[in-house]
């Protein structure tokens, strides 16, 4: 498993010039939120966001959110089940294994080939550039917990 790169606060308001997107307080501490918390969902963000910009609304982070998925910077995934949750890993066409359990989500590299790393049977007239796959299964804790149920 890849762990994403270190990303410095002073890189942030680079990121977001890089893309065309104006550098506003909320905009870097929602981008700063996903590097720091990959995988959350959007009131675990609005709860970081708050903690560099306590006067932030809901709204203004459901905006970032969705202006940082536009332009690449943030992905947004929903496996299964589950709410939207969004990470800072962008652009290599990975996946993800969910717990069954207690729902924790980690990135799974692609397992062989260049993206996508799955050829469908049938396309269906579909130009397909994105595989994804979710892998599900136990983590290590709640495997480890002798009287679990799932």
């Amino acid at each position: 498993m890849t762990s994403p790169p270190v990303v410095h606060a002073d890189d942030l308001p680079q990121q977001l010039r890089g893309v065309g997107l104006r550098v506003t307080r909320p905009r870097v501490a929602v981008l700063r939120a996903v590097h720091a918390h990959p995988h959350s969902d959007t009131d675990s963000l609005i709860a970081a966001t708050r903690r560099d910009v306590p006067e932030v609304s809901h709204q203004a982070v459901y905006d970032c959110l969705q202006a940082l998925t536009r332009s690449g910077l943030v992905r947004r995934i929903q496996p299964p089940g589950s709410v939207a949750r969004y990470e800072s890993r962008v652009g290599d066409n990975h996946h993800h294994v969910v717990c069954r359990s207690c729902g924790a989500i980690a990135d799974v590299d692609c397992a062989v080939g260049a993206a996508p790393c799955l050829d469908p049977s049938d396309t269906h007239g579909f130009a397909i550039d994105e595989a994804e796959v979710v892998y599900r299964g136990l983590c290590p804790t709640c495997s480890s917990q002798p009287d679990r149920t799932t």
